[in-house]
């Protein structure tokens, strides 16, 4: 006996008036479908994805992470489970959730599944709301599943239970294979309805209901509800990380992805997004407005209202205000990087400061070297880049610029305001720029 996971994921979502399928558009950094398939790895579990509009961006993301079925109809929810029915073994347990529901989390899923095995042929996932408007009815005789009503097939009495339809259900693979054969078209909609389903086991099976907050079975069908899923993650996200050891000033406007690991005694100031594969080393302070993507930052960092991406941070460096470092920068520990100040594919090694308005791209920097105001590395030709090498205990004075390919060597000066377009042997002081002529009187003429 497996459990394998039945994901929809084939609908069109034309309420999110986009060119992208609906489960891929994001929350707190990853897809939604993505959040799906992460928490129902329960088990061993092995997933199929039902898929059907533009099919070919969910499979060119997930490739061969996930196993597919295909719908090319939409003819509800039954239909699309018919479809993934030759991935079904009689001896599975079957999970069947929707590709739009990022919120379900996995601990409940894991509360299903360790319901389902109670001697309970199905589990069916439900929620107690105020207004049930639009959602399928729970009908109970005596606390016994008798069958779930959609809205346009319920009678006024249905209509006032508040118990709904989370859409997300556990079932044994043979009665399910069996069902999805009697299914028909006869309602409202002229669709097969997986509730059907549950009705039909439920005359001579026992259906169990696992009831779960509102919260978290919310569907995404728009983008007011795309941001509404984005809000409750993210609350979910930031407690997570307060519960940790980290120190949020204003989680309300604090943006954590869920893939971002932050080590506890961190502080993180308001209006940050902290993106993707990030990785935050403890006690470090992440200032206002500063954005961080795929990124590793030390231990005992400040980063002040900066951009970094797809970069390494050493222990004990400052960044910021205002610096920018862009994919393939690697900040050695205790350096230095002041306002203005961009990296590009370069490497800076232990100690060195570069402290103003400075550009060192696709430049290797050794330690305690000292990069003035103003300093350009000028990497690129026109039509092709090169690097730029400056070794240990080097000194570049202001509005200097180091034209590669150039190296400078160990303990060398450079003078401020020099072209340097040739490499400069170690201990020696670099002059590269024309000698001042003062014109007496020039000015009354």
């Amino acid at each position: 006996m497996s459990l394998k996971v039945i994901i929809l994921a084939a609908g069109q979502g034309t309420r999110m008036k986009s060119e992208l399928p609906k489960v891929m558009h994001r929350v707190c950094g990853l897809p939604m479908l993505e959040h799906v398939i992460r928490n129902t790895e329960i088990d061993n579990s092995e997933a199929v994805v039902v898929i059907g509009h533009k099919s070919d961006v969910i499979r060119d993301y997930f490739a061969d992470s996930v196993e597919y079925a295909y719908q090319t109809e939409q003819l509800g929810t039954g239909h699309a489970v018919m479809m993934a029915i030759d991935h079904i073994a009689d001896d599975d347990e079957v999970l069947i959730v929707c590709g739009d529901t990022p919120l379900i989390e996995k601990e409940v899923l894991q509360q299903m599944y360790d319901l389902k095995k109670q001697e309970n042929q199905a589990v069916i996932m439900t929620s107690y709301v105020n207004d049930p408007t639009g959602y399928g009815r729970i009908v109970k005789s005596e606390d016994r599943f008798i069958k779930i009503v959609e809205e346009k097939d319920s009678d006024e009495i249905q209509k006032r239970i508040n118990e709904i339809n989370a859409g997300t259900y556990i079932i044994d693979g043979k009665l399910l294979k069996q069902e999805l054969g009697n299914l028909s078209t006869d309602n409202s909609q002229n669709e097969y309805y997986l509730t059907d389903v549950l009705e039909n086991i439920a005359k001579n099976n026992n259906v169990a209901t696992l009831a779960v907050d509102s919260e978290s079975i919310l569907g995404v069908n728009s983008r007011i509800q795309l941001a509404q899923a984005e809000t409750v993650m993210r609350k979910r996200i930031n407690e997570a990380h307060m519960r940790n050891g980290v120190t949020l000033i204003n989680p309300d406007c604090t943006y954590i992805d869920k893939s971002v690991i932050i080590e506890k005694d961190c502080i993180i100031y308001p209006n940050c997004h902290i993106k993707g594969n990030t990785l935050i080393r403890s006690n470090t302070e992440i200032r206002e407005n500063a954005v961080i993507e795929n990124s590793v930052i030390g231990e005992c960092v400040s980063v002040k209202s900066s951009t970094i991406i797809d970069s390494q941070i050493g222990n004990g460096t400052t960044v910021g205000p205002y610096a920018y470092l862009r994919p393939g920068s690697r900040i050695g520990n205790n350096c230095k990087i002041g306002d203005f100040v961009e990296f590009k594919n370069a490497s800076f090694g232990d100690g060195s400061k570069a402290s103003h308005l400075s550009y060192i791209g696709d430049a290797d920097v050794g330690s305690n070297v000292n990069i003035g105001c103003g300093v350009v590395f000028v990497n690129y030709d026109g039509k092709n880049k090169f690097r730029t090498v400056v070794k240990d205990n080097s000194f570049v004075g202001s509005n200097s610029n180091l034209v590669a390919p150039v190296t400078i060597e160990e303990n060398s000066f450079i003078a401020a305001g020099s072209t340097i377009t040739e490499d400069v042997p170690k201990d020696s002081l670099a002059i590269a720029r024309g000698r001042q002529v003062n014109k007496a009187d020039w000015n009354n003429k």
